[in-house]
């Protein structure tokens, strides 16, 4: 079931639940990105080029398991163990700079200030949990409940670990909802006999039927309805805008699709891949609304799309600002800084292209008003929107 489908559907289709199961890696903490950062310096000791191979076969599993699977993958010539050995040596000196990912911080103190029990249940050993949660002001406090891996038998996608949570929280498995973003983690919930929410890390849209056995799929923590599930709603929307930690980047405009004009009459801002490649991977499709600055021109609203583009069917997953300013002429070369500062919603399919015309239309006009609100507004006057980027970080 996807995202799209509406509330009244949802709740039709979907038993209200008393208690939330959590996943910690790639669902609340982007501990991914500092994985792949540390495989890529392992492997290359060991002679090989990490190119991100093999996620699928790693993600949710306990370390050994993980680690034969790398071993696999590249064909190294080590245990399980050594290798094992020689990531977490890195690791444990990077978990500190792990971020939260988008809406996670929002739904736990949304949870956590109604009284809803909830419980971490992760593949990680309990020792790197909790150093983990320690660097995250409150978990501690927010989640009484943690099983770790080496608290189990069997890992996921055995449901070992999903019964363990459900009789340390004292509750029937079927009254507890995971939220994951595992394929392995999806498949251990649901034999437990409990409901999913996946959020999937996996990037690639090819990747979307190993979460088939969900009963929702989001893109992120930030679509989550907690009223679809019987929960209190979030009431946070500020002109239809969710407000987010900011996020900045800048460089050259460039051209792009060639349909932002042509078959939208919404001309975008293209930046290089490379001005926003790092935001990519902890930023999840949809559509934001921000800032726009040009050096010699000015500061102006805008919104923006993160994504595939569901119509269009990109192969890559791409950013493309509208300035929502009638220029009279291209400025291409120009330099373009981007403050990002709201998401508005999902990315969504349409099945005309008047229909995809009038959403992005919509879009623009809830950008217009809820970015004279506060705190939005207030970014208009950020130094960085008029303050010329360095070299490095216009060409990088």
């Amino acid at each position: 079931m996807a995202a799209d489908d509406s509330d009244a559907q949802l709740s039709a289709k979907i038993a209200h639940v008393s208690h939330i199961v959590f996943d910690l890696d790639g669902t609340l903490l982007d501990t991914e990105s500092i994985a792949d950062e540390v495989l890529a310096i392992v492997l290359t000791r060991h002679g090989k080029v990490w190119d991100g191979r093999g996620a699928q076969n790693r993600m949710g599993k306990r370390p050994l398991e993980a680690a034969a699977a790398v071993i696999q993958d590249y064909g190294l010539a080590c245990t399980p163990l050594e290798l094992n050995l020689e990531v977490l040596e890195l690791l444990q000196e990077r978990w500190k700079n792990a971020r939260t990912l988008p809406g996670a911080v929002r739904l736990i103190k949304h949870f956590y200030s109604h009284g809803i029990p909830m419980a971490i249940a992760s593949s990680s050993p309990a020792r790197n949990i909790k150093i983990k949660l320690c660097h995250q002001e409150g978990w501690t406090e927010y989640f009484p409940v943690v099983v770790a891996g080496d608290m189990v038998e069997n890992g996921k996608p055995a449901p070992d670990i999903f019964l363990e949570a459900a009789s340390r929280l004292n509750v029937e498995p079927i009254k507890c909802l995971v939220i994951e973003d595992a394929p392995a983690g999806v498949l251990a919930a649901k034999a437990a006999g409990m409901q999913v929410v996946a959020v999937p890390s996996i990037p690639s849209k090819d990747a979307r039927p190993q979460y088939s056995s969900a009963d929702v799929i989001y893109s992120s923590l930030l679509d989550f309805q907690p009223e679809v599930w019987g929960f209190p709603s979030l009431n946070d929307r500020i002109g239809g805008a969710i407000p987010i930690e900011p996020w900045y980047m800048g460089g050259p405009v460039i051209k792009g699709f060639g349909r932002g004009s042509k078959l939208l009459g919404t001309p975008t801002a293209n930046l290089p891949t490379s001005a926003f490649s790092n935001h990519l991977a902890s930023h999840v499709c949809g559509i934001y609304i921000g800032w726009a600055g040009l050096a010699n021109r000015g500061v102006y609203k805008m919104v923006m799309s993160v994504g595939w583009n569901p119509y269009f069917d990109n192969k890559e997953k791409a950013v493309e600002p509208w300035i929502l300013h009638d220029f009279s002429e291209d400025f291409y070369g120009e330099e373009l800084r981007l403050i990002v500062v709201g998401y508005v919603r999902p990315e969504a399919n349409f099945t005309t292209l008047e229909d995809l015309v009038e959403r992005i239309h919509e879009d623009g006009r809830v950008a217009k008003a809820a970015l004279d609100m506060n705190p939005f507004s207030d970014y208009a006057e950020d130094s960085y929107l008029t303050t010329p980027l360095p070299v490095s970080m216009s060409s990088n």
